[in-house]
């Protein structure tokens, strides 16, 4: 079956030819008619057109229809499929370094900055379709959630079970940092990159911050810093009631800005603040862009030529025209 989006003529300048099929029409038609004779009788009843007679202009139909079809075998009509296949061994491996922490359930990001960051976390793991992505989480401890994977089913379903309140209180960011430059260290990826997202100070864990920082940037790590919690004050869960229902307080939000730009700059990635939703989401947009995945792609393309069929037409439409000419028609010549 013959599909028109994938038809084309490689030569198409030649079925300019056809414009002289109508010409040759006329010429056969007037040489028909100056070949005839006149005869005038009394009565025609004894002359009737034989069937034979009738069907000789079919000869020339016959001769028309071969040219016009070599003609179009001329311009090699053809069918084109293309396949493709896509090289992605220069792809991009990141590590997503996740702040659990309880200050993480403040409601200034709607409705908690945790739940804000797994909706834009998964969005962003769905546009990098050719990159290997690991999720680690830390509070005053950390641990790697899913190591490096390409199977973005795992790390969407990861991001979406995160939760607070398994780990120890506290925010360890030099923990933090430390596990997802463990996760990377053994990558053979072109490029490697730290998302790493906070939303307080370093206050805990046995790993200094600054000794991550030169970990990353001796392995050649970069690292995109976010800070996340609005300017001023932010209701922050504070206790819980008989219920066990989050009490919340409006407390000032504190974020070790210094630090995150230090980290960032060090290590050649950038730092950014995320005050309410809509700048969280336009944070990760921005990274994406920042790195682009080189990807090498492969088109193979298949071409089914139609010519062949009209040539043969062509011929077997001759075959009948002479074959009819010298044998059933020789008479009538």
């Amino acid at each position: 079956m013959m599909m028109w989006n994938n038809f084309e003529f490689t030569h198409p300048q030649f079925l300019w030819l056809l414009l002289i099929v109508p010409l040759l029409a006329v010429r056969y038609f007037l040489m028909r008619k100056k070949e005839s004779a006149t005869l005038t009788l009394s009565s025609t009843r004894s002359f009737k057109p034989t069937i034979l007679s009738r069907l000789k202009p079919m000869l020339n139909i016959f001769r028309l229809l071969a040219i016009s079809a070599l003609i179009v075998a001329l311009a090699r009509p053809r069918n084109v499929s293309v396949s493709s296949r896509i090289n992605s061994n220069k792809g991009i491996d990141i590590v997503m370094a996740i702040d659990v922490s309880a200050s993480m359930l403040a409601k200034d990001l709607k409705p908690n900055r945790l739940e804000a960051l797994k909706v834009v976390a998964i969005d962003f793991v769905n546009k990098r379709p050719n990159d290997r992505i690991g999720i680690v989480v830390y509070a005053g401890e950390s641990f790697t959630q899913t190591p490096i994977t390409s199977d973005k089913r795992i790390v969407k379903n990861t991001i979406r079970k995160i939760k607070w309140g398994q780990m120890d209180g506290g925010t360890a960011i030099g923990m933090g940092l430390g596990s997802a430059v463990n996760r990377l260290k053994e990558s053979k990826a072109k490029s490697k990159v730290i998302i790493l997202l906070t939303d307080g100070v370093n206050n805990t864990g046995f790993v200094d911050p600054k000794t991550a920082t030169e970990l990353a940037k001796g392995l050649g790590i970069k690292t995109y810093t976010i800070g996340i919690g609005t300017n001023g004050t932010a209701p922050f869960p504070v206790a819980k009631d008989m219920s066990g229902k989050l009490i919340f307080q409006d407390a000032k939000v504190e974020i070790d800005e210094e630090l995150l730009k230090y980290i960032a700059q060090e290590t050649g990635g950038k730092y950014f603040r995320a005050t309410d939703n809509s700048k969280l989401k336009a944070i990760y947009a921005e990274i994406n862009k920042l790195e682009k995945t080189e990807i090498e792609e492969y088109k193979y393309y298949n071409y089914d030529e139609k010519y062949r069929s009209l040539v043969l037409l062509a011929g077997l439409l001759l075959m009948i025209e002479m074959l009819l000419r010298f044998t059933v028609y020789r008479s009538f010549i």
